[in-house]
């Protein structure tokens, strides 16, 4: 598999190479060039020779090549699903679901690409202006390996609607369906340059893709300690930025609740994806009257749960996509052990010494009776471990749950319109749901406050970010 640059496919300047293997098993599945600083600029160079014709297509024209495109996706989605299972390990029907939600964003971003408008001024005798936008240039964008395909169209559909071309770092992990998606893209009528994408390691291309001075924008998706360095790395250039960078979303249940729909509600938001999700229900905060009840039938939820090679039937949880990943979390979970910080109540192991050994397995986990000061509770849990908690009151559950240095998501699950609009005010996230959590479709706008990010990626607001307006003022 090799990069793309200027809608060709190429090896790398310096021939290295990262092997991409498949969580479930360990094996080699390709392996993609090592980029180098070289190579970014060969792809800023292809981008900008590009850019003058794009910026001048209408943005219909560019919407009907997105349109195209998602078509072509849903027709080899199938395909597409299992190459992304193989490279980053979820169970088949989530690949198929993410696969088609790359394609709804392109329709998406298709469909308001018929209602582009400017903005007229009236200023009476002082004269009229006339305000449109104008795209940005050359934008670059970071995804990460957990929802590679769907991140990657938050990115690719808004920047080329709005007429830039774009240079896109996919992880090293996880970059092979990001390559077939981009050779779709070309195929449905992107001219060479438009979309470059350049594999190879955080320190050497995405570095590069910072801090290249053409690039005016750069939208990246990942943890705060690399969001924080990206801020610094970017700020000689005046770079636009949109920052999302992951989250501890609490969920809170009310004693009104409807159990058995919280209890669905906690297993998909917290185990999707094996837990690798930022807006994923990372701390369960369960009102005391119901607690008992609600416990129970979410440990005996997730011991329900099957978890193996995401290829395989029946499977509702597949490996996690690393080694070093696992390991984060098992560490994380023995220390809670060791400390006597929580009681584990399902899971907290490995699969070794089963057929899955050789994969990159951690058994869906529950803790209860958890210390507030625990790092399950205090750090981004992004592996399938679940911690709960027992509240008295909402007050205690407002509080507990602005007790982060997050905000990107949180949920509540009540049937109480006074409750709702509590924790919408209250509460401080990006984004609140009302009975569920997780679902974020591309109209919506998607960010978060505190250390969870800046700006906000899908709907008209990342259309708009991708863009910058200008005037004409004309004086009588």
């Amino acid at each position: 598999m090799l990069m793309r640059i200027g809608g060709k496919d190429v090896e790398g300047i310096d021939e290295c190479w990262i092997e991409v293997k498949n969580p479930a098993t360990g094996e080699l599945v390709d392996r993609v060039p090592d980029g180098t600083n070289e190579d970014v600029s060969c792809a800023v160079d292809a981008a900008e020779a590009a850019f003058g014709a794009w910026a001048k297509k209408s943005m219909r024209e560019r919407g009907m090549i997105l349109f195209h495109a998602a078509r072509i996706v849903r027709d080899q989605h199938k395909d597409l699903a299992r190459l992304l299972t193989i490279e980053q390990g979820k169970p088949i029907y989530e690949s198929i679901d993410e696969v088609r939600g790359f394609a709804n964003i392109l329709e998406f971003y298709a469909g308001i690409s018929a209602h582009s408008s400017g903005e007229a001024i009236r200023l009476g005798p002082a004269g009229d202006c006339m305000v449109v936008r104008e795209p940005l240039g050359v934008c670059g964008a970071i995804i990460p390996w957990n929802m590679p395909v769907l991140i990657m169209g938050w990115k690719v559909g808004p920047a080329l609607l709005a007429g830039n071309t774009l240079v896109l770092k996919p992880a090293s992990t996880t970059p092979l369906t990001t390559l077939k998606l981009a050779g779709i893209l070309d195929s449905a009528g992107l001219l060479p340059g438009i979309l470059n994408i350049v594999t190879g390691s955080g320190k050497s291309v995405g570095e590069a893709i910072v801090t290249h001075p053409a690039i005016r924008k750069l939208s990246f998706t990942g943890d705060c300690t690399t969001g924080n360095k990206i801020r610094e790395l970017a700020s000689g250039h005046l770079k636009d930025l949109t920052l999302e960078l992951g989250g501890s979303d609490p969920m809170i249940v009310m004693d009104d609740a409807d159990i058995d729909r919280a209890v669905e509600g906690a297993v998909r938001g917290r185990f999707y994806n094996a837990g690798q999700t930022c807006t994923a229900v990372k701390r369960l905060y369960v009102h005391e009257k119901i607690s008992t009840r609600f416990i129970k039938k979410l440990k005996d939820r997730i011991d329900a749960l099957t978890v193996g090679n995401g290829l395989g039937s029946k499977i509702d949880i597949g490996p996690m996509n690393s080694a070093g990943q696992r390991e984060k979390i098992s560490q994380m979970v023995e220390e809670t052990r060791e400390n006597k910080e929580g009681t584990i109540l399902t899971g907290g192991y490995t699969l070794k010494g089963t057929a899955y050994e050789r994969g990159y397995f951690y058994r869906p986990t529950l803790v209860s009776t958890i210390s507030l000061d625990s790092r399950l509770v205090t750090s981004e849990i992004f592996g399938p471990v679940l911690p709960v908690m027992t509240v008295p009151d909402l007050d205690t559950a407002i509080l507990e749950a602005n007790n982060t240095r997050y905000g990107l998501g949180a949920s509540v699950w009540t049937k109480d319109l006074a409750t709702t609009k509590r924790v919408f005010d209250e509460v401080k996230a990006g984004i609140i749901w009302v009975n569920r959590h997780l679902t974020v479709p591309p109209e919506v706008p998607f960010g978060g406050m505190n250390e969870s990010g800046i700006g906000r990626e899908n709907g008209q607001h990342a259309l708009d970010s991708y863009s910058r307006t200008k005037t004409l003022f004309l004086g009588w």
